[in-house]
């Protein structure tokens, strides 16, 4: 049995005319908006305030950037400057940790001294043969 296999599924359907039910609600919308703005303010702040949301409407309605609708690259852009950015080259301490270097900035400052592992020769020799015996037992194991 053959089954009819749909085409162009990624294309909205065209119902009120040349315009999709999304481009039709975004425009209804702004008119809304704009019908709004007219019946309530002055003709000149009519003026300022319907002109920025008539453009913001027809451009959620038709505009596209890198075929993406607008509305997404909008929503985006909202959660790119409200999320928190995680910035993986800045560590950050933890609150008690952090609470706990002020209080130490803030109190006696004592002399520290930073002491570095101590290597001697000798020890510095054992390690590296050890280290040359277990790279040529692996070797030799594989």
């Amino acid at each position: 049995m053959r089954y009819q296999v749909p085409q162009f599924i990624d294309v909205e359907d065209k119902i009120f005319g040349p315009l999709t039910l999304k481009q039709f609600l975004y425009l209804a919308g702004g008119g809304a908006a704009i019908f709004l703005l007219y019946t309530t303010l002055p003709f000149f702040l009519f003026i300022i305030f319907a002109a920025p949301i008539g453009i913001f409407a027809a451009a959620l309605a038709f505009y596209k950037v890198n075929n993406q609708p607008f509305i997404k690259v909008t929503e985006n852009a909202i959660a790119h400057f409200t999320k928190t950015k995680v910035y993986t080259w800045k560590k950050r301490m933890p609150k008690k940790a952090q609470r706990s270097a002020t209080a130490k900035e803030t109190g006696p400052k004592k002399k520290e001294e930073i002491t570095a592992p101590t290597l001697t020769k000798s020890r510095l020799n054992e390690l590296a043969w050890s280290l040359d015996i277990k790279n040529k037992i692996d070797r030799d194991g594989q």
